[in-house]
């Protein structure tokens, strides 16, 4: 239990950068959705759904190769060195040459005036690919605190930036006060060009990173030793495969959705409009995402270390019941108060349309968490091709699905392929993990918590309208009898203290 409480400790350090500066960062949801209307946020979803595949280009696998190869004290600074070193050539020739075809590029995905939005983005994304090390060597190192302190100003930097931008410079702009600044501002802010001040907020904020994690480059020395790469590569080459599956999984919807969609498929409704609409949507699912991202944060570097440990088995097998304990419950709890939710989040009620589309990302999002966590078998066992073949076989159930729901059922069909995916994933890394690297998982009751949240929602659907305070109040009392037959549940695996609270004990 001691080793479970590091990890759930760890866990929350992470989660301080993740949970709780994405509900910071929920400001802005609230923010641009009262200001712009779907259409004039679409090209930020999609902006941001290529940084999120670049993402995985940029760094091909070195952080896994990394915790890998460094786990030995005296072997760490000079993978660092190499890692790093591979990762800003790639990150800088790949990003130097999206800057040069801006032009082209913003004509190719049909929003032609964009070009300077495209630029600033090259830039975000080269700086994401290569502050990734530093960060893995902070996960490394333990140094949670350094990790939490750098991703939290970054956020607040980035939040205090589009206020800047969006509230302040367009206030100045418009004479309501703070005048004499009103030429300087009237030099770079105009109405029509107000949403792509998201996309320089970000650029800013991203650049502040450098002066976060200064120490981390300090030591740094841009090395290339082929001899020393190769290993790595061979190691890094089906994770990377795997990540640019798993990565099109998550985001082939929001980049393909413009091409899938009939146009006036939403009467009343461009496709831009959709876009906006869907994923904006979207944002109440990442609830369920950044508990995994936060879990993943601790877990990996976690299960490298216990590669060795005789207990490892059954100690990971208590690591996914609790998870799924948790996810399951933070997909209930969101699913039965989504419309509160989304009064609270998305302030035009456009975007409310495709509130259908939520509990299919979620249920989404719970698969591909439990499947994270499976995947730790091939890993740890060196068979790292089995991650890259269940990863495309998730991403070609996702692209052949969205390719024949979406012309039918609209963006609803990107979450029910989503939620498909993810099962099928989990499924045969569940079925080839217990072959391979047997783990006593608590099967049954994580099949319980899984069908009974499903059953849960589905009642609250049917039997609970929404619409009025009591209607919200019936949800939430729903969602506090679901947390009450999990705590009843789980009972004897709770802390004496909280047995002894609860009269368990």
């Amino acid at each position: 239990m001691s080793v479970l409480k590091k990890l759930a400790g760890e866990t929350a350090m992470y989660g301080l950068s993740t949970m709780v500066g994405r509900m910071l960062y929920y400001l802005l949801v609230m923010l641009h959705t009262k200001l712009f209307l779907p259409e004039q946020l679409a090209i930020q979803v999609q902006l941001y759904a290529y940084a999120g595949l670049s993402l995985v280009v940029y760094t091909f696998g070195m952080e896994s190769a990394y915790f890998y190869f460094a786990r030995k004290e005296n072997d760490r600074q000079k993978y660092y060195n190499l890692v790093l070193s591979a990762v800003i050539l790639v990150s800088v020739f790949l990003s130097g040459s999206i800057f040069i075809f801006a032009d082209f590029i913003a004509k190719l995905i049909e929003y032609p005036n964009e070009a300077k939005l495209i630029r600033w983005m090259s830039v975000i994304m080269a700086i994401d690919g290569i502050v990734s090390i530093p960060f893995a060597r902070l996960r490394l190192e333990k140094k949670a605190k350094q990790f939490v302190t750098a991703r939290v100003a970054n956020i607040l930097m980035n939040i205090a930036l589009n206020f800047f931008f969006l509230i302040i410079c367009r206030d100045i702009h418009e004479a309501r006060y703070l005048g004499i600044f009103k030429p300087v501002v009237d030099l770079f802010y105009s109405p029509e060009a107000a949403p792509g001040f998201i996309v320089l907020a970000n650029l800013i904020a991203n650049m502040m990173f450098f002066l976060f994690l200064y120490k981390e480059f300090i030591d740094f020395r841009f090395v290339f030793d082929m001899t020393l790469f190769k290993p790595l590569w061979v190691y890094a080459f089906p994770l990377f495969v795997m990540n640019l599956a798993g990565v099109t999984n998550l985001l082939f919807d929001r980049t393909f959705l413009q091409y899938l969609l009939p146009e006036g498929f939403y009467p009343n409704r461009t496709t831009k409009d959709a876009i906006g609409i869907y994923g904006q949507c979207l944002k109440l699912s990442i609830f369920m995402n950044l508990a995994i991202q936060a879990f993943k944060y601790a877990a990996e570097p976690f299960f490298y270390s216990k590669a060795e440990d005789k207990n490892a088995p059954s100690v990971f097998a208590d690591v996914m019941k609790w998870f799924i304990v948790i996810c399951a419950t933070m997909w209930v709890g969101i699913c039965v108060n989504l419309h509160l939710l989304a009064d609270l989040f998305l302030k035009k009620k456009i975007f409310h349309e495709g509130l259908a589309v939520v509990p299919w990302l979620l249920m989404g999002f719970l698969f591909l968490g439990i499947y994270y966590n499976l995947a730790t078998w091939f890993k740890l066992s060196n068979r790292t091709q089995y991650g890259t073949y269940i990863t495309l076989t998730g991403a070609s159930i996702t692209i052949v699905l969205n390719i024949l729901l979406v012309p039918v059922i609209g963006y609803l069909g990107c979450g029910i392929a989503f939620s498909v995916s993810g099962l099928v994933m989990m499924t045969l890394c569940y079925y080839y993990g217990q072959k391979y690297y047997p783990i006593p998982y608590h099967l049954k009751s994580g099949l319980a918590y899984i069908l009974g949240g499903g059953i849960f929602i589905l009642l609250d659907a049917f039997l609970i309208p929404s619409g009025s305070l009591s209607h919200m109040v019936y949800h939430m009392l729903f969602f506090v009898l679901f947390c009450i037959i999990v705590i009843f549940a789980e009972r004897k695996a709770l802390p004496a203290r909280f047995q002894k609270i609860l009269s368990f004990k």
